[in-house]
């Protein structure tokens, strides 16, 4: 849209073509008034949009403005921690840009990147990650929300629970059977009550119903994992079918797995399968020394779930922990 500014209010997509089992990986907000989503198959859109302009991505350009606006970013603080190409938290905690406000810190980046980028973002500012998260949301797009500390109870009561990181289709639907939609309904539960119904979750639960969130800007992240996946253009119709893949997935795990090498171990394998219906599960199980019968096994297990055709599978390597001093899985035998 920035380049070709004739797409920019017509509904237009980035994603794979439709007789290749493409998806879409993102789309304008004129798409989005017919339904279109991300993740959505291109066939599917096209249907609900049949004047969808759908285009190629071009990484190499999303690369290169990333790359300019975490550049601006750097200006006003060095606590950055990206989340993905487009997102990333900012603390500006004490910088003296903008007479020390977050707000006006906020806009100033917001102009910048328009005038030098030549692309629009949104911004949310709040006391802490979880809440500028939400808030960054809020006026989408090229927008700007703020909530100030005093704000944060009345803020929080009337938010969906859908709203908090971590709450999917399913632990919304869990919290909707115990009558809980929004943040004020689940800060009226107990911590033991949230325990005990979600686990090590309900911590997590309890405290962003309340605005708490301790999490500090992060500026490193350590990958845990290394993966690769392949839709198919045609469903693979048997286990048969789906093993004879596996070499070239292994071929490419390991070659995208050679630059981590020297410094990570491997400490497990993974397998996802994603059904024709869409359905998809995983497999696991720790190994330091993969081999392909590992992975032949866990494919095995995991087509069984199913036993229907197959139109995406994934391997994947879990990295062991680069901390010194982790406790050490003993063997049972000797």
């Amino acid at each position: 849209m920035r380049d070709q500014p004739a797409l920019s209010n017509i509904p237009m997509a980035i994603g794979g073509s439709s007789d290749r089992r493409g998806v879409i990986a993102t789309c304008n907000y004129p798409a989005r008034e017919y339904g279109v989503r991300s993740a959505m198959p291109t066939a599917q859109a096209l249907k609900l949009c049949p004047t969808l302009t759908v285009m190629s991505g071009n990484m190499a350009k999303y690369r290169e403005a990333s790359q300019q606006v975490m550049q601006i970013f750097r200006d006003y603080t060095n606590l950055i921690e990206p989340l993905s190409l487009d997102e990333a938290f900012l603390d500006v905690t004490g910088v003296p840009h903008c007479q020390g406000s977050a707000t006006l810190i906020a806009e100033e980046i917001r102009n910048r990147v328009r005038e030098e980028v030549g692309i629009t973002i949104s911004a949310g500012v709040a006391p802490n990650k979880f809440l500028a998260k939400v808030a960054s949301d809020w006026n989408k797009p090229d927008g700007l929300f703020v909530i100030h500390p005093s704000q944060v109870a009345t803020f929080i009561t009337d938010l969906p629970v859908k709203k908090i990181s971590g709450v999917g289709a399913k632990t919304a639907e869990k919290l909707k059977l115990m009558d809980i939609e929004t943040c004020g309904e689940l800060g009226d539960r107990s911590l033991p009550q949230l325990i005990e119904r979600f686990g090590k979750f309900g911590q997590r639960l309890y405290e962003l119903a309340r605005g708490v969130d301790e999490r500090p800007v992060r500026v490193s992240r350590v990958r845990k994992s290394i993966s690769v996946e392949h839709t198919y253009s045609r469903d693979l119709p048997d286990l048969e079918a789906c093993l004879e893949q596996l070499p070239r997935l292994i071929m490419e795990l390991e070659e995208r797995f050679q630059k981590h090498k020297d410094a990570r171990a491997v400490s497990g394998v993974v397998v996802k399968v994603k059904f024709f219906d869409f359905v998809q599960t995983t497999a696991e199980h720790s190994v330091a020394a993969p081999e392909l019968s590992h992975f032949r096994q866990l494919l095995i297990d995991a087509y069984h779930r199913g036993g229907r055709p197959v139109r995406l599978i994934g391997l994947g390597y879990r990295l062991a922990s680069e901390e010194p001093g982790q406790p050490e899985q003993l063997s049972l035998l000797s």
